[in-house]
């Protein structure tokens, strides 16, 4: 999610980034070509094993990225007329061979096996939020027969979720209908980009009733799929209609938005070896007094982080603050001018409490979480779930252990990063069974274990 990271890295990234694409961008018509002959490419393939691969744009849209059901993923580069793949996204080659037909061909070979794009019924629209013109798709299955749909809802990057989002390939060639959306101010939506929840819950509940309309009597259930910083959105855009029929939460968090920057000053502190209670508590003071430098906007904090600097940034520990932004609050001082940019520049709902909304909400929930999630530890998630469903509130839930942000499985470098190289086994079958089915049956998907209900 990288809420805080997002908005403060603008104020320096946008213009290093104005330098270096005049010192080192390829020639208009070259990249344009190049995009071009990609997007023709996007699409699901069923394979002559029977396999399904979707096929999206990557970072760049001269790029593509490729991923199959069981959450094998690369990135494809073309380079001297041939597609090269990489493994996840660590950038090392995975040996998987690609090729495509012409354009109008709609052909592909993957690793050794002969592809043709699967046709799906398409219906490209425009909607209407607080006055605002959005752009939507519903991509639904070939046919008549009537079908699941989910409506996803964004996290907070900053990409078309119509240009991006692989699910419109993967999902309906498996039976399930997705309508995706550009939010506002992003890709061919109006409006400015925006992280208040409540509004950006309202264009999801925009976005529902437009699915609903188009795909009519084709829907036999239709619900929001929330992931990261939707977590918080969907179940409240679910709270504010009755046409939601159910919800699912992938890698989102049951806790507050300051709580993410709380849980990972935690964790990071535990890698680097200082995981005793003692420092946990006091690093738990300084991430109160960043939050409510953040809540604030800038305004209250200060004087509190001023004494806890006095305090502590001698101790070893304080050099090993990171966090979503605790790391870079406490290297900066009053009246720091990026500091105050990159905070009113945003307006998170930083104070926002999703337990009433969860508590309330009668829709039936899946919850999908990564155990070892560095950017939103879950751990607080889970034991709230728990809770909930012991109270008999209708919520599911399923942990892969060994799962970062995005549920991506990954590997540690010598230098201490982690490379991602694929997403869970059982990951995307796991998703697909609940939405058609609204539960799941005893099968195993992957290493993903049920979520335990505390008594």
């Amino acid at each position: 999610m990288n809420l805080f990271r997002l908005c403060f890295a603008v104020a320096i990234a946008s213009v290093i980034a104005a330098v270096c694409a005049s010192a080192h961008a390829a020639p208009a018509s070259t990249k344009s070509s190049k995009a071009a002959d990609a997007r023709c490419h996007v699409g699901a393939y069923r394979l002559d094993d029977g396999r399904v691969v979707s096929v999206m744009p990557s970072d760049d849209p001269s790029k593509l990225r490729w991923r199959l059901l069981d959450g094998r993923t690369g990135k494809l580069v073309r380079e001297n007329g041939a597609w090269i793949s990489t493994r996840g996204w660590t950038g090392q080659p995975d040996g998987i061979r690609v090729a495509f037909g012409t354009c109008n061909q709609s052909r592909i070979r993957f690793d050794g096996r002969r592809g043709r794009k699967i046709g799906f019924d398409i219906a490209e629209t425009r909607f209407d939020s607080h006055g605002l013109s959005l752009r939507g798709r519903l991509v639904l299955p070939r046919g008549q027969d009537k079908v699941p749909v989910v409506v996803l809802v964004h996290g907070s990057e900053k990409v078309s979720g119509v240009d991006a989002y692989f699910q419109q390939n993967l999902f309906p060639s498996q039976g399930v209908g997705v309508f995706v959306y550009d939010k506002r101010g992003t890709g061919g939506s109006e409006g400015k980009f925006s992280k208040d929840f409540d509004l950006l819950s309202d264009d999801a509940v925009a976005a529902l009733a437009e699915a609903r309309r188009l795909g009519g009597a084709r829907i036999s259930r239709i619900g929001l799929h929330g992931s990261s910083q939707g977590g918080w959105v969907a179940p409240l855009a679910a709270s504010k209609t009755p046409q939601a029929q159910f919800v699912m939460v992938v890698f989102g968090l049951a806790d507050s938005v300051l709580s993410e920057d709380r849980d990972q000053v935690a964790a990071d502190l535990r890698a680097a070896g200082f995981g005793d209670a003692e420092t946990l508590a006091k690093a738990r003071r300084v991430s109160d007094a960043t939050g409510l430098l953040a809540a604030s906007k800038g305004q209250r904090g200060w004087d509190e982080l001023d004494v806890l600097r006095a305090q502590y940034q001698h101790e070893p520990w304080w050099q090993a603050l990171k966090g979503e932004y605790t790391g870079d609050v406490v290297q900066r001082r009053r009246g720091d001018d990026l500091m105050q940019i990159a905070m009113l520049d945003s307006d998170v709902s930083w104070t926002y409490d999703p337990m009433p909304v969860l508590r309330k909400l009668t829709q039936p929930q899946m919850w999908i979480l990564g155990g070892d999630d560095a950017e939103a530890p879950s751990q607080e998630t889970q034991l709230r779930l728990s809770r909930l469903a012991a109270e008999g509130r209708p919520i599911e839930g399923a942990v892969f252990p060994q799962a970062d942000h995005g549920i991506l499985e990954f590997e540690t470098d010598a230098s201490g990063e982690r490379l991602h190289t694929r997403m869970a086994e059982g990951y995307i079958p796991l998703q697909l069974d609940w939405i058609k089915h609204g539960k799941l049956d005893g099968r195993r998907y992957g290493r993903a274990v049920r979520l335990p209900v505390s008594h």
